[in-house]
C-alpha cells in the first residue's frame, strides 16, 4: 500500500499499514535511487513496531535499484544524518515517523551531506517514480551492516568539555523512543546522575506518546523533575532528534529561549559565528546572538530551508522553535542529544539554577507559544492580516506574514497540511502581548471554519 498522501512537504508519514505498508516502503526506496542514482546510503530505523519490517523493505527496494545499502540497524534519526556525512555517503532513509502515534509509519530521506529530500527537493519526483512502478530490476546492490555508534558517540560527546559538567541531577524522559537507546552509552561517560524514564524502546508507547510538544506529554517529566528535585528535566521525541527542557521549577523551556542559549554557548567557542534562527522566533534569539558577537540570520521555518541556508553562509548553528538544532560540526544536522549536553555543559559553567539563567529573557520576552487556528480560505485571511495589521510595523513575507513593530511582532504561517494558520507573537510586555493576541486571533476566528 502506497497512499500519495504519505509524501509530506518534509518527509513521509502515514498510517501503518492501511496508508503505507512494506510493499510501500519497498516502492519508495527503489524509487528513491532511481531518482537519485546513490551508490552508497544508509538505512536505519526506530523502534516502531512496524519498523524492522519496514526497513528491511526499503533496504530490498534500494539493493534492487542499484544501490549499495549500509544497514544500521536500530539507531536514532540524527544517527543517519551522522552516518551519510561521516562516512560520504550519497544519501540515506530513516525509517520512523518521529513524534507520531504508534499506528504511524514513515521515513525520513535525504542526499549527499544530509541534505533532505522534502517536497520542494525531489520527494514528490520519489512519489511519482514509486506510484508508477517498476520494469525489471538491474544489477542488485550489495547489502552489509555497518556499526556508528562507537563513531557517534564520540562526535557527539566532542562538542563538551566533559570535565567541565557539574555532578547535575538530570531527570530524563526517553519515552519509550530512541533515546533510550542512544543516551547510555553517552551517560556513561558523563558525572551526572541521570534518573532514567521509559528508557525501554517500545513501540506500542505503553506510557505516553513521544511528544514533549503537548502540554499532556509533558506533565510526567515535570512532575517528575519537582519529585526529584532535579536541576533540570529533558523529554525526547520519539526518534531523539529533539529534545525539550524544563527547569528546576518544572517550567517549560520554550524552544527560542533554548536556542538562544545554545548559541552563546557556540559563541563562546567560536566568536562571531553566524547563527541562524526561524521567523516565529523571540527577539531574545537575535538580542543574544547580537549581545555575545555573532550574526543573526533570520530563516524562514522548515529543516530543508535552515540547512540550505547553513550551508550557503557557514554556520555554526541554526535552531527552530519546534526544538529543531542544527550543527555545522554534526554533518550541518539536527541533533537532539548534542543540545542536552551542551545545556548541561552550559549550567555547569555558569554555576547557576536553569531557572534564574532564564530570567532575564522571561523577566523581558513575553511569547504566545504557536497557537493554530482553522481558518476556511488561508489566503484570504492572510490579506486580511495583512491589511489590518501591516501598517502597524514593518511586513516581510519571508515566510507566511510577518508584521514587526517597535514593541511587538507576529508571525503568521498557514500549515504545510492541512486549512489552519500559525501564530507566533511577542511584545515588550505581558498585557501587550495578551491586548495584540487576542485581537490578531478575533481577525483569524472571525467567519473561521
Amino acid at each position: 500500500m502506497l497512499a500519495p498522501s504519505v509524501f509530506k512537504a518534509y518527509d513521509v508519514r502515514g498510517l501503518y499499514p492501511s496508508e503505507l505498508d512494506e510493499e510501500g516502503a519497498y516502492a519508495i526506496g527503489r524509487a528513491y535511487v532511481e531518482q537519485f542514482e546513490p551508490r552508497r546510503i544508509a538505512v536505519g530505523r526506530d523502534m516502531r513496531l512496524s519498523g524492522l519490517a519496514m526497513a528491511r523493505a526499503a533496504i530490498e527496494g534500494a539493493a534492487d535499484a542499484g544501490a549499495e545499502v549500509l544497514d544500521l540497524g536500530l539507531v536514532g534519526t540524527e544517527m543517519v544524518y551522522f552516518a551519510v556525512g561521516e562516512l560520504g555517503l550519497d544519501g540515506g532513509i530513516c525509517v520512523t515517523a518521529s513524534h507520531n502515534p504508534k499506528e504511524y509509519t514513515g521515513m525520513k530521506i535525504v542526499r549527499r551531506g544530509a541534505l533532505p529530500v522534502g517536497g520542494e527537493s525531489g520527494l514528490l519526483d520519489v512519489r511519482d517514480r514509486a506510484l508508477a512502478g517498476f520494469g525489471e530490476a538491474g544489477e542488485r546492490g550489495a547489502v552489509r551492516a555497518e556499526d556508528v555508534w562507537p563513531a557517534f558517540v564520540e562526535r557527539v560527546l566532542s562538542f563538551v568539555a566533559v570535565e567541565a559538567i557539574s555532578p547535575l541531577r538530570v531527570v530524563i524522559d526517553a519515552a519509550n523512543g530512541m533515546a533510550g537507546a542512544m543516551l547510555p552509552p553517552v551517560l556513561e561517560r558523563l558525572p551526572i546522575d541521570a534518573v532514567r524514564c521509559y528508557f525501554e524502546p517500545d513501540g506500542s508507547f505503553p506510557n505516553h506518546e513521544p511528544n514533549p510538544l503537548l502540554p499532556e506529554n509533558r506533565e510526567f517529566i515535570v512532575a517528575k523533575t519537582l519529585e526529584a528535585g532535579a536541576d533540570l528535566g529533558v523529554a525526547f521525541d520519539g526518534d531523539a532528534d529533539r529534545c525539550f527542557f524544563v527547569d528546576d521549577t518544572g517550567a517549560f523551556v520554550p524552544g527560542d529561549f533554548v536556542t538562544a542559549l545554545l548559541a552563546e554557548s557556540v559563541l563562546a567557542k567560536e566568536p562571531g559565528a553566524k547563527i541562524i534562527y526561524d521567523v516565529r522566533a523571540s527577539w531574545a534569539v537575535p538580542d543574544t546572538i547580537e549581545r555575545a558577537g555573532g550574526e543573526p540570520l533570520i530563516n524562514r521555518v522548515g529543516h530543508a530551508f535552515i540547512k540550505h541556508r547553513m550551508r550557503k553562509e557557514g554556520a555554526a548553528f541554526g535552531g527552530e522553535v519546534s526544538g529543531h538544532y542544527y550543527f555545522r560540526d554534526f554533518s550541518q544536522a539536527d541533533s537532539g542529544v548534542v543540545p542536552f549536553l551542551l545545556m548541561l555543559e552550559l549550567i555547569s559553567r555558569r554555576g547557576q539554577k536553569l531557572s534564574r539563567i532564564l530570567e532575564p529573557f522571561r523577566e523581558r520576552y513575553f511569547i504566545t507559544g504557536e497557537l493554530n487556528t482553522p481558518v476556511r480560505d488561508v489566503a484570504l485571511k492572510l490579506q486580511e492580516l495583512k491589511e489590518r495589521f501591516g501598517p502597524e510595523g514593518e511586513l516581510s513575507h519571508l515566510d507566511g506574514i510577518s508584521v514587526t513593530a517597535s514593541d511587538w511582532h507576529m508571525n503568521v504561517r498557514p500549515s504545510n497540511t492541512e486549512p489552519l494558520l500559525r501564530l507566533n507573537l511577542e511584545a515588550r510586555s505581558q498585557e501587550l502581548m495578551e491586548h495584540k493576541r487576542d485581537e490578531v486571533l478575533a481577525l483569524l476566528r472571525d467567519g473561521a471554519a
